[in-house]
């Protein structure tokens, strides 16, 4: 079994200390640790973390292999210093059944590069007319308990009640695309004074908004797991709150970009901007950065959305909604929220590994830097700064909103297991 040797990382960004990884185990954490024949890497005060865990990354395969792979995907992912990533249901065919979960989660064994867990359908075809078969998607080999319709929301009130009731069983947990689709019909941006002046539909605050306090509602009632995809708003924010008061079961996650862009980003017309949820207002940024450092919001997830150059390089109405996100995310919530004195090291692993890992119960991940782990890790240069290329990123797409764009932080290695799939920000 291989060793290898960290010295001198900041675990979790505390004092400096010494790593040993034997095998796939974290064998020792301590000062002035030796090992004989053990590989030796030379921390320098990098910041060493658990290895991140993405709730919502799309991986795109099978169906849309012009965007993205599983391969491509993880690859991608490993870079960014992720360990595991859960792959969303919105693929062709849709992930509503055992043998298509099954599918994805034996592409992600075959990669190597990150554990990759499926996401299953709530509905059948994402349609919102009928279950899917969550129970047998639980019992595949893939063991999926994170479901979810994301792309489309699960707005029919009787359904959601049903998958809500549906997963309680297994103690799993639906994922909600809270969108009303009624009152973003023909919406191509946030509804405010950007979008009046733009003259582009507008996409209102209450369509994200309406949908959570429906479902925390009927997960009081039901008694069972919601979790809220990508929240957006300075509203949103307000329910969940109210809805923690209430000790609801409810998290949510809110993504890089809904933490740094806004919509005033769109009155360049630049596609790249194109998302959904929409980019919001200063207010809506800083009140998501307010309520990801005080736990309303519990995680940080990417919202991963490859795309391949034709769907963005056209005028906006036509383009796709999505960016990329894996392999900046850490940077942009280094900038937003450690360079900003909102968060620490130890509360971006709370947010990036273990509380994403809990809610989706990924066994071996989001775990503690301590003896007798998994030696899932990644070392972060916290000092470095370098302008984003696109060029040299590892996902098949390059569809970022931040080309150009000087960011903090880069991963410089990343342990899956205790075996290297980054070396230096170079992919074994």
């Amino acid at each position: 079994m291989s060793k290898t040797l960290i010295r001198g990382a900041k675990v979790l960004g505390g004092e400096p200390q010494d790593v040993l990884i034997d095998g796939a185990t974290i064998a020792e954490v301590g000062t002035g640790l030796s090992a004989e024949g053990a590989e030796v890497v030379e921390a320098g005060g990098k910041v060493l973390l658990p290895g991140l865990v993405d709730l919502h990354t799309h991986l795109r395969e099978p169906g849309r292999e012009d965007s993205e792979t599983v391969l491509t995907g993880t690859r991608a992912a490993a870079s960014g210093g992720y360990t595991n990533v859960f792959a969303m249901a919105n693929t062709f065919p849709v992930a509503d059944t055992a043998g298509v979960v099954e599918q994805v989660w034996r592409l992600g064994q075959e990669s190597g590069y990150c554990d990759v867990q499926p996401i299953g359908a709530v509905t059948v075809g994402l349609e919102g007319a009928k279950l899917a078969e969550l129970g047998a998607m639980h019992e595949s080999a893939a063991g999926v308990t994170v479901f979810s319709d994301d792309g489309k929301c699960v707005h029919d009130a009787v359904i959601m009640r049903r998958a809500l009731e549906y997963v309680k069983a297994f103690d799993g947990v639906v994922a909600q695309h809270a969108q009303e689709p009624r009152l973003t019909e023909g919406a191509q941006m946030n509804e405010g004074v950007v979008s009046a002046e733009l003259g582009l539909g507008g996409w209102p605050a209450v369509a994200e908004e309406s949908i959570i306090a429906r479902d925390v509602l009927l997960a009081e009632h039901v008694g069972s797991r919601v979790h809220i995809c990508h929240l957006s708003t300075a509203g949103s924010v307000e329910i969940v709150r109210w809805a923690k008061s209430r000790g609801i079961d409810v998290t949510a996650e809110v993504t890089p970009h809904h933490l740094l862009l806004t919509d005033e980003l769109v009155r360049s017309y630049d596609p790249v901007y194109k998302v959904n949820p929409p980019l919001r207002t200063e207010r809506d940024v800083l009140a998501l950065r307010e309520a990801l450092a005080d736990g309303t919001i519990d995680i940080v997830a990417t919202d991963h959305a490859p795309h391949p150059h034709e769907d963005k390089d056209c005028e906006w109405a036509a383009a796709a909604m999505g960016m990329v996100g894996l392999e900046t995310a850490l940077s942009v919530v280094q900038e937003t929220m450690v360079d900003t004195g909102l968060l620490d090291w130890a509360g971006v692993a709370e947010r990036m590994s273990f509380k994403p890992a809990k809610i989706g119960q990924a066994t071996g991940h989001g775990r503690p830097v301590s003896a007798g782990e998994p030696a899932n890790l990644t070392l972060v240069d916290t000092e470095y700064r370098g302008r984003v290329d696109p060029a040299g990123f590892a996902s098949r797409s390059r569809n970022t909103p931040y080309e150009g764009r000087e960011l903090p932080g880069r991963v410089t290695r990343t342990w899956l297991r205790g075996k290297a799939t980054l070396v230096d920000g170079k992919l074994t």
